[in-house]
């Protein structure tokens, strides 16, 4: 149904409960493309005994590169992005597949939603749902509540996991490599699908996925993506997020187009003065 692609770092015991999650808890039978940065601590090996695809780099080549790379063995018409630090929870690819097949078109960009340990702000997830970390998972409680945890579709998929049609996903040429190792080059993929006409952004609030949280960049270093997507497309990502893509609040249908407010030209303004101050 789906190629899911998952980039991972020496992060084998993660990418196992991920794998083994997607292959157990999947309504579907998806292709699963992992692209493996160095490997040295057996993920090759692991692949190759459980006879699941994989691309290669002898050095942590990023997500963006390592998302291009992987998804050329594409088989399928849907794209996936998912993280190795994450658990697929039954019928996660079933409730993203009927919102899809509800559609009717092509022009969509939509998300699962991650259950988190931390507490947070952030509307488009469920947070403070500690189920243990890799040594002390507790999978069967997991599974045994997730089905209680209740959202709304909402705005704004961005992050993973996500789906995306394999023809918007050649269109806008996959992820951009400008921003790797992978730092805000999730708002820069949805800028991208935006100004190729997209306006359904939807997370689906069924579809529900286990994060365990940032496993593989806190070894990173960081690019500086805020200023090489302010100077890619000239305004922030928290404005298009917030104000274009409306993340968090309850879909109702396409997004308008982008009414530039008050808010829009102070944006503009700070910017400015910034790249004034700079100078």
């Amino acid at each position: 149904m789906f190629t899911i692609l998952i980039p991972t770092w020496n992060n084998l015991p993660y990418l196992k409960i991920c794998v083994e999650s997607i292959e157990k808890n999947s309504t579907f039978t998806h292709q699963i493309v992992v692209h493996v940065n160095e490997g040295n601590d057996g993920t090759k090996e692991w692949l190759v005994e459980k006879n699941i695809e994989y691309t290669f780099s002898e050095e942590n080549i990023g997500i963006c590169k390592a998302l291009n790379i992987s998804s050329e063995l594409s088989k399928t018409d849907y794209i996936c992005y998912f993280n190795d630090d994450m658990y697929a929870l039954p019928g996660w690819d079933f409730h993203i597949y009927k919102f899809i097949e509800s559609l009717g078109h092509q022009q969509f960009f939509v998300s699962g939603t991650m259950i988190e340990p931390k507490q947070g702000k952030n509307k488009n997830m469920f947070q403070g749902f500690d189920f243990g970390d890799i040594q002390n998972f507790k999978e069967k409680q997991l599974i045994d509540s997730f089905s209680t945890m209740h959202k709304k579709n909402w705005n704004g998929a961005s992050w993973p996991p996500n789906v995306v049609h394999k023809s918007l996903w050649k269109k806008v040429g996959g992820y951009s490599e400008e921003f790797s190792p992978g730092m805000y080059s999730d708002p820069d993929f949805s800028m991208k699908l935006w100004q190729e006409g997209v306006r359904t952004f939807v997370g689906i609030g069924e579809s529900k996925v286990y994060h365990f949280m940032s496993k593989s960049t806190g070894k990173i270093t960081r690019n500086d993506g805020r200023t090489t997507f302010i100077d890619k497309w000239q305004i922030t990502p928290g404005y298009f997020y917030r104000k274009m893509l409306k993340m968090g609040e309850v879909y109702n249908g396409v997004l308008s187009e982008n009414i530039k407010g008050f808010e829009f030209w102070l944006m503009k303004i700070k910017i400015y003065i910034k790249k004034i101050v700079k100078r």
